[in-house]
Formats: structure tokens, sequence, C-alpha cells
């Protein structure tokens, strides 16, 4: 009996222990919100100046060295984490809105990862999160000694509006300096290994490195915030901001840009190539396969991409040859495009004012109609601003979004290089794209949708944000823009240069296209001018992939509309349709699919 009543008790102890480990297991795994909250700390943890972007200054006083071994450590580590996190979560216990987000989180964690272990790339630049080269770390397009020259400015994502606001700058040069210290070992080491950027783009990098050496202190674009200091701090700090100010670009800026630039004339530039595309560089083409996936979300070939390009050109050439015959324009389409470039009708400005005030206008024109076909519309605004002239000759238009809080407006960003032949043919559809309802409509409600986790906040998946901005330019009709001839032309060439870019990107990444192939092509098929077409072209040899998403993303989006309004005949709300396009933020193409697909379902 009292073995018995042993044995009894022994069980019991067991099984309360057993119960007790079982417990503290679930204690242990976090939830599903839990783990977003950590992935959002996560992710502005690693890309500090997008944290500035959405209004989170906690980490204001640094910039990543993304390009560094011990940065792309971490991430894989991280990434590595967070995947075996969500791996125990229970999918059937959390709300669809979480099932979502957690399917884009795990998508997100699983494509950077894949990245990571690519020796030619490395992930989470600092410049809209696309990715970068950890050898060919500097760019004349999308590279962080343009992007922190923008912010120096001190009209951009970094505030300059208190002693710390400078002092996290002065904190965030030093970062800067590093950065670009590791640049140029990654450079060298990329020589040594034969990755190097094509010469053509290495010329233009060190031309731009001028603006930084050049100009005197006064004069200098780093020391802009201190000719605007808030009149609330004291004439003290004043003095000392400005010395401190003074001797970063004397002793620390300006040297470095000198070494910089020595080194790229020198060492670099003789070594670079002339080949175009990255499929010329040793495991150059399985970069660019992986760089369709991150930049698609689909497993669209690199010969799909192509034909299908090919195919769309060949459609808008139809629509345009029509449009062109409407205008009762006696001459061919290319005569045509000559025409559109060179039309001093379409080239009226003398002031970039008078560019700033047509697109405002714009504006008032399409804002008594946005009820007709949206029912969520964002609280914060935008404003409209000539690009900087350091970075004006190489860049495209461009609209960077606002905090959160709405406490900075977004900015729509318009090159205006030289204003007397800035040609407004296609003003319309690039507002529509940039700004509503495109970039600053889709952006800002994805920051103030607060059913989104905080990760989901900042802007993400280009196919969705650029599908979405080019899709929005075929809703001009519909909100009474389009009514001159030649603007619904401008509309067809912007969607003509996306379809032109499926074909001239992988061309030239995967079919050994040189840069004048690229740049020849265009011209035939499309009215921009010369100068803006070598500059698209030398931006897609720089960013291989990411000129896809554009017309990819539309292409879907269009789709998925047509789908719903065939399915749903007389039930089919547009401004439903757009509000289920746009209130779950970013998501790779076959998430949207499958929710636009369920939400059919419910109509029916």
């Amino acid at each position: 009996m009292k073995h018995t009543l042993i044995l009894i008790l022994n069980l019991f102890l067991i099984i309360c222990c057993s119960n007790n480990i079982s417990n503290e297991k679930k204690n242990t795994v976090k939830s599903i919100n839990q783990i977003f909250e950590e992935y959002y700390e996560f992710k502005e943890r690693i890309n500090p100046i997008e944290a500035s972007k959405a209004g989170n200054f906690k980490y204001n006083n640094y910039i990543a060295n993304y390009i560094s071994d011990d940065y792309q450590k971490d991430l894989k580590k991280k990434y590595t984490y967070f995947l075996n996190l969500l791996a125990k979560i229970d999918q059937e216990k959390i709300s669809e809105t979480g099932l979502l987000s957690m399917k884009v989180m795990e998508w997100d964690c699983k494509i950077k990862l894949k990245g990571l272990n690519n020796e030619l790339v490395t992930i989470a630049s600092p410049i809209y999160n696309l990715p970068s080269f950890e050898l060919m770390p500097l760019m004349q397009v999308q590279s962080l000694h343009l992007y922190v020259a923008q912010l120096a400015a001190g009209r951009s994502v970094h505030p300059f509006n208190s002693i710390q606001d400078y002092d996290n700058w002065l904190e965030r040069i030093d970062d800067y300096i590093g950065f670009l210290d590791t640049s140029i070992l990654m450079m060298k080491k990329g020589v040594s290994k034969g990755i190097v950027i094509p010469k053509v783009l290495a010329k233009k990098t060190i031309s731009q490195l001028d603006e930084f050496i050049l100009n005197p202190i006064k004069k200098h674009l780093f020391f802009k915030p201190v000719l605007s200091l808030p009149e609330n701090i004291s004439k003290k700090e004043k003095n000392r901001i400005t010395s401190e100010f003074r001797s970063m670009i004397t002793y620390k800026l300006k040297p470095k840009y000198i070494e910089l630039k020595q080194y790229l004339v020198n060492e670099y530039l003789p070594a670079c190539r002339l080949t175009s595309g990255i499929g010329a560089l040793p495991n150059g083409h399985e970069t660019y396969n992986y760089l369709i996936k991150l930049h698609t979300t689909t497993d669209m070939t690199a010969d799909e991409i192509h034909e299908l390009g090919k195919n769309e050109v060949a459609r808008i050439l139809d629509e345009m040859e029509i449009a062109k015959n409407r205008m009762g324009f006696d001459g061919d389409i290319k005569a045509f495009f000559e025409f559109i470039r060179n039309s001093p009708e379409q080239m009226p400005f003398t002031h970039p004012e008078q560019v700033i005030n047509n697109f405002n206008n714009i504006k008032k024109r399409i804002d008594k109609k946005l009820n007709q076909i949206f029912e969520l519309k964002p609280k914060a605004d935008f404003i409209i601003r000539q690009t900087e002239a350091f970075r004006e000759a190489s860049a495209s238009a461009e609209y960077v979004p606002g905090t959160k809080d709405a406490s900075r407006a977004g900015i729509f960003y318009v090159p205006i290089p030289n204003v007397n032949r800035y040609n407004k043919y296609s003003d319309e559809a690039l507002f529509l794209h940039e700004a509503i309802p495109g970039h600053h409509y889709q952006l800002s409600l994805q920051q103030e949708n607060k059913n989104l986790p905080k990760f989901l906040h900042p802007e993400s998946m280009g196919v969705f944000v650029e599908g979405w901005a080019l899709y929005a330019e075929s809703l001009g009709v519909e909100l009474g823009l389009y009514v001159d001839p030649i603007q619904y032309f401008g509309m067809l060439s912007m969607e003509m240069h996306r379809a032109i870019r499926l074909v001239v990107d992988t061309g030239i990444h995967s079919k050994g296209w040189t840069r004048d192939q690229a740049i020849q092509y265009s011209l035939e098929n499309e009215a921009g001018s010369e100068d803006s077409i070598i500059a698209e072209i030398e931006r897609y040899m720089a960013t291989p992939g990411q000129a896809l998403s554009y017309k990819i993303g539309q292409l879907k989006i269009r789709s998925l509309r047509t789908k719903a309004e065939t399915k749903l005949g007389d039930r089919f709300s547009i401004t439903e349709f757009h509000s289920q396009v746009l209130n779950s933020g970013s998501l790779p193409l076959v998430l949207l699919e499958t929710k636009i697909d369920n939400w059919i379902k419910t109509k029916i």
C-alpha cells in the first residue's frame, strides 16, 4: 500500500511538473502582436534614416553602416530569429488582418535573408529600403552620398528644430564618414574580384563630388542648416553649433571627399567595366533573378518579362497611333515624338515657380472629383518642391512621405535642371503618379492606418507602391483630366515609358544589351527627351530590377479590377475596390490577389 501511495504521488508530481513546463513554454511563445512590435523596432534600428522619415526620432543620431560585414551578420541572425518566432504561431488563432500582416512579414524575412546570402547584394539600404551592392556601394543615383546631402540641406527628413537636432546631425556625419571609409575598402575588394560599376556611371558619380569639395563654407550644402538656426536657440549655442559645423566641413567632410575622389579617379575608374548590365559580373545572372523576385514579388523569368514588355510596347504604340491621328498630326509616330519633344507650346516656362504652380493647378482640378472614386483619403498634406541642384541632372521626379503624425508634410520633388526645356506634356499623369491619388495617397493612408502593425507603415513592396502609382495614372479621365489630347498622349507616354523598362532592364541585365542599345530602343518608342532617356537608362544600369516593379504591379491591379468588374457587375463599387487595395498596406502581389478574390466572394 505504501509503495502504491508513493507511486501515485510520484505520478502526480510528474504530471504537475509536466503541466508547469507546458505552461512555461506557452508563456514563452510570443504573441503575434509582440512579434510585430519587435520586428518594427528591428526595422527602425537597422535603417535609422527611414525611421527619421517616418517621424521616429529615436535613432536620429546615427546612420547604419549597411555595407559592413558586422551589419550584414546581424541582419542574417535577426531575420532567421523572426522566422523561427513566426513558425511557432498558431495561425488559426489570429485574425484575418493579423494573418495577412504575418504573411507579409514572413515574405519580407525570407526574401531579405536570401539577398543577404548573395555575395553581390546587401539589404536595408537607407534609400527606400532598396538593396545595395556591398562591393559597389556608390552610384550616380540612389546612393548614400546623395541621400545624406539631401538631408544635409535641412529641408528633408532630418529635423533641424532644436540644439539636439543639430548635435544629432553632427553624430550622423561621423557615421557617414565611417561609411565612406568602408566604401573605399569595399570598392578595393570589388576591384580585386572584378565586381565594379560601369565606367560611365563612375564618371557621373565622380562629377557629383565637386559640389562638396569646391564650395566655400558659407555656400556649402552641409552648412545650410546653420544659416537658418531657430530663434529660440541662445547666442552661445548658435556660436557653438556654427563653429562645430565649420570644423566638421573643413576637417572631416572635405578631406574625406577629396580622398574619395582621388581614389575614384586614380584607382577605381581605370578598373571600371565597359559592360552595362549586372549579368556581366560574377554571379550576375543569379543575382538578377533574385532581384526580379524581390522587386516584382513574382516567379517570372527575365525572358517572360522581356516578352511581356515587347507586347505592351506594341499595344501602347497602337493606342498612341490612334491618339496621334485624332489630333490631326500628319506624319508617323516617330515624327510625332520629335514634335512633342521640341514643341515650344509644351515648353512655356521661364521660371521654376511656374512649373510648381502648374502642378498645384492640377491638384485644384481633381479635388472636385476624388469623392467619386475614393472613400479613403489621407489626413496628411504634401508640398511640391524643385529637386536640389546637386542631384537634379540625374534625378527623376519622386515623392518622399511625410511623418506619421503629419507634423512634416510629404514632398513631391520635381527636377527642373533647365526650365526653358521643361516639357509639360505629361505633367497631369506625373501628378497622379507622384501625388494624388498615387504615392501620396497610398503611402499616407498606409502610415495612418492604425489597424496595421507599425512595421507595415513605412513604404515597402515596390511592386505594390509603384504599381499603384502607375495604375493611378490611368484614373485621369475619371478625375476630370486628360481633356487636352496632348496630356492624354502624355499619359500613354508615361505608360509606354514603364513598358519600355520591362524590355530594356531585362535587355541590359539578362541579354547583354549595351547602354546605347537601350537608349536607342527608348528613343524609337517614346517621346521623352534624349537627355531624360539617358538618365533613365543609366538609372536602370545602377538599380537592376527595380524598374520592373511599375508595370508588373500596374498590370496586376488593373487585371484584379477587371476581374472584380466582370464577376460583380452592378454590385461592383469602384470606391470599395480602391479601399480594398489600399487598406492593408503594401502587399506582395500574390497576397493582394488572394485578398481581392476573397472580397469578390463576399460580394457574390
